[in-house]
């Protein structure tokens, strides 16, 4: 080997150190669809600090990211969060705005309650602005027994709106997740998805969409594919988790391949967030994750 070749490739070499991670994860695999892993789920390969996760992800090919307790972290920890991702090409996804699992919120009629979720959602814009993000998760809170179905319909409807009137000017976007009432959540006012689509509808704003989580809207009511086409001018967001059990897909009975294949060719450019857990522990857990998506986006 002469000088000219040594050097010209040892320069080569170390521009690809500095070449940034998903740069060079892109060479070696290209996924269809914005797949958002989130903190946790890689923790054995990527350690325990948050930027090495991220840049572990964007090694294996992720292109987004999606973290429900963004709001919760400290200004630092966003700001590094952000700065890693910007560095790395990835999309930020939904982190949570708004959600109670206890309290009647949005379908209800107390005004403190009210007055409390359209302050969590001007929060919410500063952390949005903050991390870049586009999206965040609203979950109406719980249904009211003491008072009519369309009363609480309405009621919700008329807060959506006045958090859209927050939302709008900064072009961000809250997604409404409906959640299943047979395994995981009794009592939550939304619960399926020509309800989430209705009300999306009435609100008719372009800052109010539907979270499409297929491990609920799997237990709650099937038909995934048919009810993702009649929603799909509502929807912003979709999350992942195969049913029973809520892991990778392939762990379940939904057919992922499928669905992945129907979304991509709907033409959806968004998010798709990985909210479930790891079938297996440890690292060759992690991997059997990656392996899993590897798999489903094969069509």
């Amino acid at each position: 080997m002469n000088r000219r070749t040594f050097f010209a490739g040892a320069a080569a070499a170390v521009a690809a150190m500095r070449m940034p991670r998903a740069a060079q994860a892109g060479s070696r695999r290209s996924f269809k669809l914005k797949y958002a892993p989130h903190f946790g789920m890689f923790r054995h390969h990527g350690g325990k600090d948050l930027i090495g996760q991220l840049e572990y992800a964007a090694d294996q090919g992720f292109t987004a990211w999606e973290d429900n307790g963004m709001k919760r972290r400290s200004l630092d920890d966003q700001r590094r969060i952000a700065k890693t991702m910007e560095r790395l090409d990835m999309t930020m996804g939904v982190f949570v705005a708004a959600a109670t699992f206890k309290e009647v919120t949005f379908a209800g009629e107390d005004r403190a309650a009210r007055e409390k979720v359209l302050e969590e959602i001007r929060q919410s814009v500063e952390v949005a602005k903050r991390v870049r993000a586009k999206w965040m998760t609203v979950v109406p809170g719980l249904y009211d027994r003491k008072l009519h179905w369309d009363y609480q319909t309405a009621n919700c409807i008329e807060l959506l709106k006045r958090c859209c009137e927050i939302l709008e000017p900064h072009g961000l976007v809250m997604v409404l997740e409906p959640l299943n009432h047979h395994t995981n959540h009794p009592g939550v006012f939304l619960h399926e998805s020509p309800q989430a689509y209705m009300i999306c509808r009435a609100v008719d704003s372009p800052s109010c969409k539907i979270l499409f989580d297929i491990y609920h809207q799997q237990i709650t009511e099937g038909n995934l594919i048919p009810n993702i086409d009649r929603c799909w001018d509502e929807i912003g967001y979709f999350q992942v988790g195969d049913n029973p059990g809520r892991k990778e897909p392939g762990t379940g009975e939904i057919n992922y391949r499928n669905v992945f294949r129907f979304i991509h060719g709907k033409g959806f450019q968004g998010v798709v967030g990985m909210e479930h857990g790891n079938s297996q522990p440890g690292p060759s857990g992690e991997e059997a994750v990656i392996e899993a998506y590897v798999e489903a986006d094969r069509f």
